[in-house]
């Protein structure tokens, strides 16, 4: 079972395995626990299921990459599961039983959320990509907060598209790419998590 905090996390995920036709894991396999709350207190629950194999968590760093690692290490500590003190580079795996990995988006290293994980998946040179990023940034009266700068403008981006729409249905249609550094780590984790 994949824990992850949304829509959107849920479906980016499964578009990168389909994309990669990398079947370690089905879209039944992955729960939207909406929101980081309800997944974190869904992670000692989740680890008693009885079989349970495997777990992996999701969730984004947001502004404090190392409170939020800090949360679910806490949670695991419950379960008798230790994480390392930090997060660890590459997304964590912890061979035990359950086997249990960790991935901060949108690098386990970076403060950031799943827009700025996707964002790397963005074409290189794209110039609707830095038009975007302008525009978002020449608006006078922002009404959202300036760490959801990146989301603005990765929808902005997405409003550019042939047939604009989510994140997911953006990577299925191939506006974007899974062959960066980025998400080759991601599914690297996933496989190994998994597989």
């Amino acid at each position: 079972m994949l824990l992850v905090e949304g829509q959107d996390d849920l479906h980016v995920v499964g578009h990168i395995l389909a994309k990669a036709e990398t079947h370690v894991l089905s879209h039944d396999d992955i729960d939207d626990k909406e929101g980081f709350n309800k997944l974190l207190r869904a992670v000692t629950v989740e680890m008693k299921v009885p079989g349970r194999e495997v777990l992996g968590i999701v969730l984004d760093a947001n502004d404090d990459p190392k409170a939020r690692w800090q949360s679910v290490s806490d949670r695991l500590k419950e379960v008798d599961v230790m994480l390392p003190k930090n997060p660890v580079l590459g997304g964590a795996i912890i061979q035990d039983t359950p086997r249990v990995g960790v991935w901060l988006m949108p690098d386990n290293q970076s403060p950031g959320q799943l827009e700025d994980f996707v964002s790397t998946m963005i074409p290189g040179g794209d110039p609707a990509w830095s038009l975007a990023q302008e525009y978002i940034a020449a608006i006078p009266d922002k009404k959202f907060a300036s760490a959801k700068t990146s989301r603005a403008e990765l929808h902005a981006w997405l409003a550019s598209r042939k047939h604009p729409g989510r994140m997911g249905q953006a990577i299925n249609r191939g506006d974007l790419g899974i062959e960066g550094a980025l998400c080759q780590q991601f599914l690297t984790w996933i496989t190994d998590l998994f597989g």
